[in-house]
């Protein structure tokens, strides 16, 4: 089991490493696959994700992200309006095959993994988001991995025994301090290579400790859906690791916010 999680884990990162290296449309189509598979997890919990909900959900997903490739983001929010008008519709007119939890939970999805993962490819295609985007991946896979450690090592005080019971505040500590610390790191290779508007060294611990806070939120979040639904793993599509949500559920809300963060610290010019 360890050694399937280790070799899937690693084909993952390696994916997504190169997807993202490459930018423009590569990347585009990989966050859109991504997005589009994570919002049938979503919807299976539900039992509709070969419904019409779906074909409306995964309908409104892509226009979108072709509003942001085709840079048309000034629609988005008229996108957003006319999916729930739509969306809205379809509930109406097939009612009541589908109750108002599988309506919301379509609206929900459409939001929680549509939206916020495309930020991962806004994020990319700013100047210098290659650089940038790996921010995410430290506050997130780095927090989760230093508070492991941390927790394993020291923890005693238990942060949620009803919801994530391994999970110590200890943990959580160690998790947030240990990905500024990967910022500070990063932030004194960047220094060396780009020229900013802003101290790297400064600004990417802050980007990175915030980010971390935020991922564990993303993190527990996940899990109180799945206990909810009383299922284990959002998926099987990842051997060992579960399904897409099971491996992005701490990005999906560090990604609108390390995008917003760092058009703050660089005065919008990103």
């Amino acid at each position: 089991m360890f050694k399937q999680r280790l070799l899937s884990g690693i084909v993952l990162v390696l994916i997504a490493a190169l997807g993202l290296y490459m930018g423009g449309v590569v990347t585009f189509a990989m966050i859109l696959i991504v997005a589009l598979i994570g919002y049938s997890e979503i919807l299976r919990i539900f039992h509709i994700e070969k419904s019409s909900f779906a074909v409306v959900g995964y309908t409104g997903t892509i226009l979108y992200y072709l509003a942001l490739f085709f840079d048309l983001s000034q629609w988005s929010v008229a996108i957003i309006i006319l999916f729930l008008i739509f969306l809205l519709g379809c509930y109406v007119v097939r009612f009541p095959k589908y109750d108002m939890h599988q309506m919301m939970a379509c609206f929900f999805g459409f939001v929680y993994v549509g939206i916020m993962l495309s930020y991962i490819y806004q994020l990319r295609e700013v100047q210098n988001g290659g650089e940038f985007v790996v921010l995410l991946f430290l506050a997130a896979w780095g927090n989760d991995t230093l508070a492991y450690c941390t927790g394993m090592l020291i923890g005693k005080h238990k942060m949620t025994p009803k919801l994530s019971p391994k999970k110590s505040v200890e943990g959580l500590i160690g998790g947030i301090v240990g990905a500024a610390l990967l910022g500070l790191l990063y932030g004194v290779f960047i220094k060396t290579r780009l020229r900013l508007s802003f101290d790297p060294m400064m600004m990417f611990p802050m980007i990175c400790g915030v980010g971390g806070a935020i991922s564990v939120i993303g993190d527990l979040a996940a899990s109180a859906i799945k206990r909810d639904a009383g299922i284990k793993d959002y998926g099987t599509l990842i051997p060992g690791h579960g399904g897409i949500l099971d491996r992005f559920d701490s990005i999906i809300l560090i990604a609108p916010v390390i995008y917003y963060l760092m058009i703050m610290v660089s005065g919008g010019t990103i």
